[in-house]
């Protein structure tokens, strides 16, 4: 299996591949693969083809599952997020080189006006729910640039996929993920869950980050499983969605899982009718209480994962039972070599802590027109992740924090995620997020974001005794800051740079 034509011909001949939370009737692997056919057919019939660039906005649900599937297995897949201003949307376009626009009907005003003045070609994706979850037709609104195409379905070669990384902190690079690289992920993905065609996934996450087009999608439906895509995060509904869908695991950032914990106390008949047989972590850091928490309130256990963009997504994970899982640890490598590099370029021995570096066939064969990212990223063969981590002795993988996130205060690196985990064990303590705060004479000092328990109350010298008795003096915070809730990016992450102006800490 080396490209998503092949994937879909791996699927269960009579089996549902996608379903919907929202009554359709599921959409069968045979129907799934004559639709990636017939849209392959009426994109090289728009002069559109392999390698050729497809914007995608779309919302969230089974026919932008559908889609991603069906214009990837033909074209290059650019899926973006709906919520993008006009001024994202217009660099996005340009930046990626899309030549057409993929809309629902009736949506994306902005979108669609931007392509209109690039130039872009336009195509609705016009939903067939009576023919199953996720099928559609596509409506040719604006032809695409004229040329030619190459036709047919795309090769292990081809660029199947193209993202832009996050962009935190400076301009994002172009991530291109090969048909090869998508499918070697998937098969990763499928073996450290044990995923089968018994196994429904209820996909929460967004269809236009890598977590959710990996863990979220290809992953099950190479396996021949069924995945049940609900309509975007709604921690309100999740457990309506336990009882509709019968999921037998589902994959989320911690925001999310913490939000559904949050309101499980409420929801107690259907957390006992469910039957997941595992729950899945990634994308961020999962705190050792939430896991446990979680273990607890579904009685399955939590696979913390760990993932990029560039290897198109897991690279880590921690194993099923019987082997352990690890809290606070992502586990043991899952597809890619694994090690831990010097600053130099030495892999270090275990135990010792340096970069996490990766290499394997789910790594992109790099940034995309940027030979100075590709310098500093790529070294003998292995991939920096910019993550800061350790190796122990049993092979588990721990990470210490992002090396741009490493807050130095007068010197001292200082990794926000060690003092997380100390204060998310103060019994007030529902979420929180430790950050750099700019001071005149150490360069950076310690600060917390904190959201409260409901109910409970905390000053913010209780917090910082509580963190004296726990962490050395210049790791504790010195600046709390009590909010209703955490700034998030649109995938759910953390976001910890740039927080103190975020949060009008500073000018």
């Amino acid at each position: 299996m080396r490209t998503l034509v092949d994937l879909l011909h791996g699927g269960a001949a009579a089996a549902s591949a996608i379903r919907s939370v929202e009554g359709a009737p599921p959409l069968a692997y045979g129907e799934l693969r004559a639709l990636a056919e017939q849209t392959i057919r009426d994109l090289n019939a728009l002069g559109i083809g392999r390698g050729d660039r497809v914007a995608m906005v779309l919302p969230n649900g089974p026919t932008a599952a559908s889609a991603f599937l069906c214009i990837a297995a033909g074209a290059t897949a650019a899926p973006l997020s709906p919520g993008l201003t006009a001024e994202e949307l217009e660099f996005n376009f340009g930046d990626l080189r899309a030549k057409a626009l993929l809309v629902a009907p009736g949506s994306a005003p902005e979108a669609r006006e931007v392509a209109a003045r690039l130039g872009l070609g336009i195509v609705e994706l016009v939903p067939q729910a009576e023919r199953g979850a996720g099928s559609f037709s596509l409506d040719a609104l604006a032809p695409a640039a004229p040329g030619p195409c190459l036709p047919g379905p795309a090769g292990e070669d081809d660029v199947a996929l193209v993202l832009h990384t996050s962009g935190s902190t400076a301009q994002p690079k172009i991530v291109p993920l090969l048909q090869r690289n998508l499918c070697a992920s998937a098969r990763h993905i499928v073996a450290a869950l044990g995923l089968g065609p018994e196994d429904v996934g209820l996909n929460l996450m967004p269809l236009f980050h890598i977590h959710g087009l990996m863990a979220g999608l290809l992953a099950p439906l190479s396996a021949g499983a069924q995945v049940a895509c609900a309509p975007g995060f709604n921690g309100l509904k999740v457990f309506e969605w336990l009882d509709q869908v019968r999921p037998t695991w589902y994959t989320a950032v911690p925001t999310m899982h913490q939000a559904i914990l949050a309101r499980a106390p409420r929801h107690r008949p259907q957390i006992e009718r469910a039957r997941l047989r595992l729950v899945r972590s990634s994308s961020a850091s999962l705190a050792p209480q939430v896991m446990q928490e979680l273990e607890e309130t579904f009685r399955c256990p939590v696979i913390e994962a760990y993932g990029m963009t560039e290897a198109a997504h897991q690279m880590a994970s921690n194993p099923l039972p019987p082997l352990a899982r690890k809290p606070g640890s992502v586990g043991l490598p899952a597809g890619p070599e694994m090690a831990v590099m010097d600053e130099r370029g030495s892999i270090l021995a275990q135990g010792q802590v340096g970069e996490v570096v990766v290499r394997g066939p789910n790594l992109t064969p790099g940034y995309e027109a940027n030979p100075e990212a590709n310098a500093a990223a790529f070294h003998g063969g292995w991939f920096r992740t910019g993550d800061q981590g350790v190796i122990g002795e049993d092979g588990y993988l721990r990470l210490t924090g992002r090396l741009k996130e490493l807050i130095n205060r007068g010197g001292e690196k200082i990794a926000p995620i060690e003092i997380d985990v100390v204060l998310m064990d103060h019994p007030a303590v529902q979420r929180c997020v430790t950050f750099a705060m700019p001071h005149d004479k150490l360069g950076e000092e310690v600060a917390a974001a904190v959201v409260l328990r409901e109910g409970n109350s905390c000053t913010e010298r209780q917090l910082r005794d509580f963190a004296a008795g726990r962490l050395a003096d210049h790791k504790v915070p010195r600046h709390f800051v009590f909010v209703r809730d955490l700034p998030q990016g649109r995938t759910g992450k953390l976001q910890r740079i740039g927080l103190a102006r975020k949060l009008g800490l500073i000018g």
